[in-house]
This record gives structure tokens, sequence and C-alpha cells, in this order.
């Protein structure tokens, strides 16, 4: 009698896995181990091996294809629409390493907080030449027009998305702050539902913290910034279904049961704002809006604008309207600002920034600038109002024509320029055509503020897909993670 014969257990998924060499990789030590937040992790996927891996990924891909979630690229002569890139392998961050995270997060979108109402008001921070006039009055984005416009609540920063990186020795840093739409939060909650399907037993057994409750912290925060006393009605205005965001406009929307509307569907009388419906029009308190000042009110900005609502800026400048986020938060985002952040947080704040930030040159500064033009080769030179992966060199991986450009522009319009050193992004195994390898990772959580700071467990992990690239954004073909922040030491 023959025996039975006995299935053999499926290949690894991380064996022959590589960490990159001279980065922090996220999953395994130097010794190859896998980190403690991660042991039970990769154990589980592991036992899974490559083809019922490559099998679970085929169907979240299928999944985020038949739900429509997307964006849009503008500069894509083969098409617009794109199914956002999803790798299944998560991102892992401890919780304890999280809680200083989440600390330093609020922090500093206090001292920002203080900032913009500072410099828009008293300006106590310019004339103590703390933060240099010509810097403030000199961005792009600096709304004079605002000055001695106070929003409801004094909150201007109600949705700040913070970029952090982490450094060789694992520890997060700030590479940029996002405070006027940031976006990508719709793709960290989906990606986070694709995960309970495709890995239900391995997500159980981390203890992740949820995130599902930010479209009801975003609601309650719009709420309490509201400038009716008797209840507010809250619509999330978008540009429409053209823009490369408008999955994430409608999606928000739709959970957080606010109606979805364009331009056209609000109109401003006796400085108050109104929504037309049905039954007539009926008044709007609070506007989440995802269309840039620039567009915002025809009477106030750009004249052709046929996307924004003429006559809002009267309603917000009388106190009957909150926008979230305010007008003229883009100065606390500039890059040229980035650099005083610390020196913000000691000013307002009387305390020591509790995250750390990347050594930026300010083009704007003689020394800074002789110091990047004679090392433009070693060096991330990036324009101050650009996003997206848009417009940067990277010294060390650029020609020489590319570097002299650089150094004319510079030379030329320092004010628009700051530098930093290359960083070494961390790492963490991604799926490839190839296999498992190593790929470098951001971070953008999300801060949501009204009567107080709420900070999203994790955030939205961008991924460079793209072998040997340091550009994570999704428009230079950058993906995503699911984000876990995990406690290694629960127990069921």
């Amino acid at each position: 009698m023959s025996r039975p014969r006995v299935a053999a257990s499926p290949a690894p998924l991380f064996g022959g896995y590589q960490p990159l060499g001279g980065s922090f990789d996220e999953y395994f030590d130097s010794r190859g181990e896998p980190r403690p937040a991660v042991a039970a992790i990769v154990s589980g996927l592991d036992a899974l091996g490559h083809e019922e891996f490559r099998r679970r990924h085929k169907l979240a891909d299928t999944t985020f294809l038949r739900s429509g979630v997307t964006f849009s690229v503008y500069t894509d002569r083969g098409g617009t629409e794109r199914i956002f890139p999803f790798d299944p392998i998560p991102r892992v961050v401890a919780r304890p390493q999280w809680e200083t995270v989440e600390s330093g997060l609020v922090q500093r979108i206090r001292a920002l907080n203080c900032f913009l109402a500072d410099i828009y008001g008293e300006q106590r921070i310019l004339a103590e030449d703390v933060v240099p006039r010509a810097l403030v009055e000199g961005s792009a984005a600096y709304r004079p027009e605002m000055r001695g416009i106070r929003p409801p609540h004094g909150v201007y920063i109600h949705i700040g998305g913070i970029d952090l990186i982490r450094d060789a020795d694992g520890t997060f840093t700030v590479l940029e702050d996002n405070v006027r739409t940031p976006s990508g939060v719709s793709y960290v909650l989906e990606n986070r539902m694709m995960m309970k399907k495709v890995f239900p037993r391995i997500f159980g057994q981390a203890h992740v913290q949820g995130v599902e409750m930010y479209p009801t912290k975003l609601r309650e925060a719009m709420a309490a910034v509201s400038p009716s006393p008797e209840g507010s009605r809250s619509v999330v205005l978008t540009p429409g279904p053209f823009n490369s965001a408008y999955f994430e406009h409608s999606f928000l929307a739709r959970r957080m049961g606010c109606e979805l509307v364009q331009g056209s569907d609000l109109f401003v009388e006796n400085e108050r704002v109104y929504a037309k419906t049905t039954l007539g029009p009926e008044r709007v308190d609070v506007i989440y809006r995802r269309i840039d000042d620039d567009f915002l009110d025809p009477e106030a900005f750009r004249k052709d604008s046929m996307l924004g609502v003429p006559g809002l800026v009267r309603a917000y400048a009388a106190g009957n309207v909150a926008l979230v986020n305010a007008i003229g938060n883009g100065v606390a985002d500039d890059k040229g600002i980035y650099p005083y952040v610390p020196d913000m947080i000691r000013f307002y704040l009387s305390e020591e920034p509790m995250l750390a930030q990347v050594r930026t040159y300010v083009c704007a500064r003689d020394e800074d600038r002789r110091y990047v033009l004679d090392h433009i080769g070693d060096l991330v030179i990036k324009p101050v109002n650009e996003a997206g992966g848009y417009g940067l060199l990277i010294g060390p991986k650029a020609s020489r024509s590319e570097r002299s450009e650089f150094k004319r522009r510079v030379a030329e319009r320092p004010r628009n320029y700051i530098a930093q050193p290359l960083i070494e992004l961390s790492t963490c195994p991604t799926w490839t055509k190839q296999g498992i390898a190593p790929r470098r990772v951001d971070l953008r959580p999300f801060v949501v503020t009204g009567s107080s700071s709420w900070v999203l467990p994790g955030g939205l992990t961008r991924v460079a897909l793209v072998e040997g690239s340091y550009v994570v954004n999704s428009s230079q073909g950058g993906g995503a993670k699911d984000t876990w922040v995990a406690d290694p030491e629960s127990r069921s």
C-alpha cells in the first residue's frame, strides 16, 4: 500500500530577499533577521508562498479596477486615468515609536497654525526677525488680502499632511509640510479595506490600529469650526470630475455624509453662502474645498475662474462660512519657510521640536546660495511651490547639462529654490515582476484639527516602484502600501 503524498511547503515569500545597502530596511536588520515589529507578519507572509501571494495580489488589483480607485496624470499622452498602484506587503510601524511621531505632528501643526494666525495678524515673528519678512511676503502663496481676517474659531489648518522619511537609524524625520489641500487619505482607507480582504488572518493577528474613523473625525472637526451656533451644513467643493483627485473628493463626501458640489451649485447672498437644492436655497456653513486659492472666487482672485464661487471671500471675511483649509495657508508649506518651523515651535510654544527635519539650504540667503552653486552635484534642488515630484533636480544622478541648467535657474531666481542633501530613504520589501525587492518609501500622516487635533494612525505610505528611484509620487511612477501601526507585544 503506497503512502499518501504530502504536499510540499511553499517556498518562503522572503526567501532570497536582499536589503538595499546603505539604507534602513524596515523589515530586516543587518543580520537578515526580521525586526520585532514585523516578525509575525514575515512568518505569516512566508507561509503563503509566492503563488498564493501572487493570486491575492491579482485579486486586489482586480477589485481596485472594478471599484474605480483611480488617479489622473495630466502629462501622460497615453491617457490620464490610471488605477492606483498598490503593493500588498504592508509597511509596519511599532506602536511605541508611532506615539512619539504622533506627539511631534500635533506640536508641528500647532506651531504652523500659530504662524498663520500671526502673519495674517500682528506679525510678531516678522517684527522680531525670527522668520525673514522678505521670505514670507515674497512667497507666491502669501495672501496679503487675508490680513486681519480670522477664520472661525481661529483654525487655519483643519487637515495637515506632513511628509516623513526615516533616516539611516530608522528615526522619522520631517521632509515637508502640506497644509493647503493635502490629498491621499482616500487611498489609505481603500488600501486598509483591501488588506483586510486579502490577508484577514495576518491582519487580525497583528493588532493594527484602525483608520476607518477618519471621515467621522473630519466631519466632527468641520462641525467644531462652524460659525453657526444652530448647527452646520457642510459640503465638499470639487473642481469636477476631470481633477486628478476627484475620486477622493467623491469618496470623502460619501463617507462623511456631505453633499459633493461644484462652484455652480453654490451662490452668495448678503455675505452668506447657499446651496441650490430642489427645495430651494439651503445655508452652507462649512466648505471642505478642494480648489486652490487662485480659483476659489473670481471676484477676489483669478477673474477667469469658472470653478469657484463669486463672493465667497466676502462671506468668509464676514465670518459666515468656514473654509477647510483656510485661504493663504500655502505660505506655511512653502519650502523656503520649512527650515524655520523649529524656530516657530520655540517662538510660539516655548518647546523644543519633537521631530527632526532635513538640513535645508535656502537659496534666497547669499551664503546658502553660494554653497548650493558650488555643490550642486551633491544636493537635491527643489522649487519652493511645486509638488508631485515635478521640477526637482537630484544632483548626484543628474547630467552635467542638467546641473548647469539648474545653476542658471538658481542664480536667476534664488527665492524659488531650496536645496537639501540626498537623503537615503528607508526601504520596504515590495512585490515586483522579479519577485520581492527593496523599494524606497516615505509616509504622509494626516492631522485633523477642530476643537483639538487627532492624528490618523499611520497614513499614506508611498513607494518608489521604479528600481533605484527616490521619487515616490504616483504621478512619477510610485504606488502605495497600507501602513500598519501595530503592537507586537499585544496578545489576543
